[in-house]
């Protein structure tokens, strides 16, 4: 049997539990070595090694830290989540130690670092958007909210910056009522918003506030998780489909296609994630992530490992995305379930910042 490939995953979210599920389900032997600032992260408990890792470092300083993990730990995989672009830029000092990265290139990353340059970055290869407006003064945003409600349609904004759905709101002209209270709203008012920017100018103006406002568009959302060899060559993609709690899979060439065309033309190699929602009943793109997607693993319905086959990629393997059967009958749920931490701390950082020992489990 061949020696096992030992990967490293940094800070990452929980739901990567599953990412290390797909690991493990590889041909190979995979070694699966996590890092955390939170002791009980359930990925820690999920690895086959695990380690605390520092908790404020600066990105240069954390790729500092990451070259010696990876030298100590002999890591031949690296896939970060936390500090990537500072990362990616040091992809040839990591291939000194023997460390290989799979993630996009330093210039994909920083093409959608920030959600205004991304929606730029779309707009140059030709995909699909809806309107968006950045704004950064209480000005700025009545006038996209009253664009966006001349056409019928309901404003939202989120950070021009953040992952995930941190700081979505739905905004509204209507007076807060005890009704508000109930179930979970994610609704804010326009004029809160607008005199919390004017506050915020007025204590500190040299610190901008950026946000994103657009139209609230229609479900389903439909999110392709891609991934791309290092000339931008689209391997594998499929679109999973979420409307309410039903999930279902698309490979319908309006959603593949200008993932696609995203894919070729910022050279996203690796695995990324493509978002789409719509607008008037076509596809619009709302987000790109440059990570692998926290539902990566549901594609295993569908016979696809991409996280084994993203690192062979990194090994400079060609892996074999070649799959049979049609997706579009699987439709499923998500349920919770439950994950175990660790029963016991890890052991202590030492004063340079790194972990004084290791804990295998």
């Amino acid at each position: 049997m061949s020696a096992p490939v030992t990967v490293w995953l940094n800070r990452t979210y929980a739901e990567n539990v599953f990412f290390i599920e797909q690991l493990r389900a590889a041909p190979r032997p995979v070694r699966v070595h996590a890092t955390h600032a939170d002791p009980d992260s359930p990925v820690l408990a999920a690895a086959d090694t695990a380690d605390l890792e520092p908790a404020d470092l600066t990105p240069d300083a954390y790729v500092a830290f990451a070259l010696d993990h990876c030298a100590r730990h002999r890591i031949d995989v690296f896939v970060p989540r936390l500090h990537q672009l500072a990362i990616s830029l040091h992809r040839q000092e990591f291939e000194a130690v023997g460390t290989a990265l799979a993630c996009p290139p330093a210039t994909a990353i920083a093409a959608f670092a920030s959600k205004a340059d991304g929606y730029a970055a779309m707009t140059d290869a030709g995909l699909p958007t809806p309107p968006w407006w950045l704004v950064r003064t209480a000005g700025d945003l009545v006038d996209a909210v009253d664009r966006i409600e001349s056409a019928g349609l309901t404003a939202c904004l989120k950070p021009a910056s953040g992952a995930g759905g941190e700081g979505f709101r739905v905004l509204t002209r209507e007076p807060f009522g005890l009704h508000r209270l109930a179930g979970w709203d994610s609704r804010v008012q326009v004029d809160q918003v607008a005199a919390a920017l004017d506050r915020a100018a007025r204590e500190d103006p040299d610190a901008a506030t950026e946000l994103l406002v657009m139209p609230f568009l229609d479900g389903p959302e439909v999110s392709v998780d891609c991934l791309a060899d290092l000339d931008g060559t689209l391997l594998a993609g499929v679109g999973r489909s979420k409307h309410r709690r039903r999930r279902s899979f698309t490979t319908a060439p309006r959603y593949l296609e200008p993932a696609r065309r995203l894919v070729e033309a910022t050279g996203m190699a690796y695995l990324s994630n493509v978002q789409f929602r719509h607008l008037h009943g076509e596809p619009v793109v709302i987000d790109v992530n440059t990570r692998p997607s926290g539902g990566l693993h549901q594609l295993r319905l569908c016979g696809l490992n991409l996280p084994w086959n993203a690192v062979q990629l990194a090994l400079g393997e060609r892996p074999d995305t070649e799959w049979t059967g049609d997706p579009a009958g699987i439709e499923y749920t998500l349920v919770s379930g439950i994950q175990p931490v660790l029963p016991r701390r890890l052991p202590p950082l030492d004063p340079a910042g790194l972990a004084a020992g290791q804990l295998v489990h």
